[in-house]
């Protein structure tokens, strides 16, 4: 019966939780070492305290990790534990006992479902605000910002009304050859031209200099105003120049769907890393249900070669995932696919090998 807990769906979803949980502590460590060895000529050199580097960094960096390495280590768990058991003829004695293959898989599918909305909850609610703390600590410790420069920027900030920069300093937070241009349907009624836009923290808004103002009749006339200095507000703020892949890491679900929103209004090509981090969040947990389904499928059967072979077809199945989520992205970078439809199209694929291995396996 389905609705009835055995001892063995227990034993099953012991050894699926104990295993995943000791190899995700393992490879955690392991990182961090690496991590650790790599950074620490930064840490030293911009002397970064020790609290901050255990608290604001690595704390923060393992719920990333656990993230990442989660699909790929509830694979190569399921092909270790169930291939060990498989070699001890435990999956044939739990077969010799009456209970069919899809019996088996209930608890492999609960344990599975667990890990994937715990990642899911990570993605969705704890690793948005890790983020903030990490990458912060990321920029003012190891990857320290230059003060570069920014070009071209060309922006509808509300409807109808669009905003240029020929260039921005960050260096002073100011931007030259700034130009305002206010539309009704296809005809512009006012421009507003200066030589420089200085961002101004306390009115958060913008001190123009040098300003020209037009504004346009419906007639060939237009009204000249010249102006030293203007303060403005706009729907314009500092933060919105520098919105990026890191950007969207720390946002959650809601102010990422508001950046997406802002990003498609303003034309910002930036706007594919929001809606790829979006995506991501939502397919990668469900990647270790449809993982785990191939890890049994592939390890349940008693191999000649032991648990070796499993593993290592297993370990090869995992990072072609990888390779094929990665290969997605550059779908949505090259404008081949939408996000929507690129990020899943590894789930989908795996999900029909996951459903042709299980056929066989059944048998």
């Amino acid at each position: 019966m389905f609705d009835k807990i055995t001892k063995i769906d227990w034993y099953i979803a012991k050894k699926f939780i104990s295993t995943f949980f000791l190899s995700m502590l393992l490879i955690i460590v392991v990182v961090i070492i690496f991590d650790l060895s790599e950074k620490i000529d930064n840490f030293v050199k911009n002397e970064a305290p020790l609290k901050e580097i255990i608290f604001d960094y690595y704390c923060n960096y393992i719920p990333y990790l656990v993230n990442m390495f989660a699909s790929l280590f509830v694979f190569i768990t399921v092909i270790f534990f169930t291939s060990r058991m498989a070699a001890n003829s435990e999956i044939i004695a739990i077969l010799s006992c009456g209970v069919n293959f899809h019996r088996m898989m209930v608890p492999y599918i609960a344990s599975a479902t667990l890990i994937a909305l715990l990642s899911l909850g990570l993605n969705l609610f704890v690793i948005p605000h890790s983020n903030v703390t990490r990458i912060e600590f990321e920029a003012k410790y190891i990857k320290r910002h230059n003060n570069f420069n920014l070009r071209n920027i060309h922006y509808q900030i509300s409807p109808g009304q669009f905003v240029y920069i020929e260039s921005f300093s960050r260096w002073n937070n100011t931007a030259y050859k700034f130009t305002i241009e206010d539309m009704e349907g296809h005809r512009l009624v006012r421009k507003v031209s200066a030589e420089s836009a200085a961002w101004d923290s306390t009115s958060a808004g913008w001190k123009l200099r040098k300003v020209i103002t037009r504004d346009y009749s419906a007639g060939l006339k237009d009204d000249v105003h010249f102006a030293d200095q203007v303060d403005t507000v706009i729907d314009l703020k500092l933060k919105d120049l520098f919105n990026n892949e890191k950007t969207v890491e720390t946002l959650a679900l809601g102010p990422l769907n508001e950046l997406i929103a802002t990003q498609k209004l303003r034309g910002d090509p930036n706007v594919m890393y929001a809606r790829i981090e979006k995506q991501r969040r939502l397919t990668m947990p469900f990647s270790a249900i449809i993982l785990t389904i191939i890890g049994v499928s592939l390890s349940a059967r008693k191999r000649r070669g032991g648990i070796g072979w499993n593993i290592g077809i297993g370990i090869g199945l995992a990072f072609s995932y990888i390779f094929f989520l990665r290969m997605s992205e550059m779908f949505v970078y090259t404008d081949t696919l939408p996000p929507g439809i690129a990020l899943w199209l590894p789930n989908l694929l795996f999900m029909a090998v996951a459903y042709f291995l299980y056929k066989r396996a059944c048998k």
